[in-house]
C-alpha cells in the first residue's frame, strides 16, 4: 500500500501564488509517475499536470506558462507551484501517483486538497 498525502492548497486571490506538495510512501514500492488533477464543482476531473521519475513534464494548455510541476525522488515528493492563478483554478487538486511493486502496477490517489481563488 502507497500513502499519498497533499498539502499545500488554501485561499489565494487572482494573480496570486500557490505551492501543492504530495508525499508518497510505501516499503518496496517504486514511484513511477506522478500527476496533478484538479476538479472543478460540476466539472469533470482533468489532468492538470504530470512528470515522469526522469523528470519529464506534460501540462494541460490551460496552466502552460503559469504552473511548473517538480520532484524529489529521493522524498517522492511531487510539487505544483501555481503561479498567476485564476477564479477558473478554483478545484480541489488531487495527486495520483503511479507505483511498481515487484512486477505489477498500482495507482493511488491522495484525498485532494482545496484550491480558492477569489477576490
Amino acid at each position: 500500500q502507497v500513502q499519498v498525502v497533499e498539502s499545500g492548497g488554501g485561499y489565494v486571490q487572482p494573480g496570486g501564488s500557490l505551492r501543492l506538495s504530495c508525499a508518497a510512501s510505501g516499503n518496496g514500492f517504486a514511484i513511477n509517475d506522478m500527476e496533478w488533477h484538479r476538479q472543478a464543482p460540476g466539472k469533470q476531473r482533468e489532468l492538470v499536470a504530470d512528470i515522469t521519475s526522469g523528470g519529464s513534464t506534460n501540462y494541460v494548455d490551460s496552466v502552460k506558462g503559469r504552473f511548473t510541476i517538480s520532484r524529489d525522488n529521493a522524498k517522492n515528493t511531487v510539487y505544483l507551484q501555481m503561479n498567476s492563478l485564476k477564479p477558473e483554478d478554483t478545484a480541489v487538486y488531487y495527486c495520483k501517483v503511479r507505483a511498481r511493486y515487484d512486477l505489477r502496477q498500482y495507482i493511488y490517489w491522495g484525498q485532494g486538497t482545496q484550491v480558492t481563488v477569489s477576490s
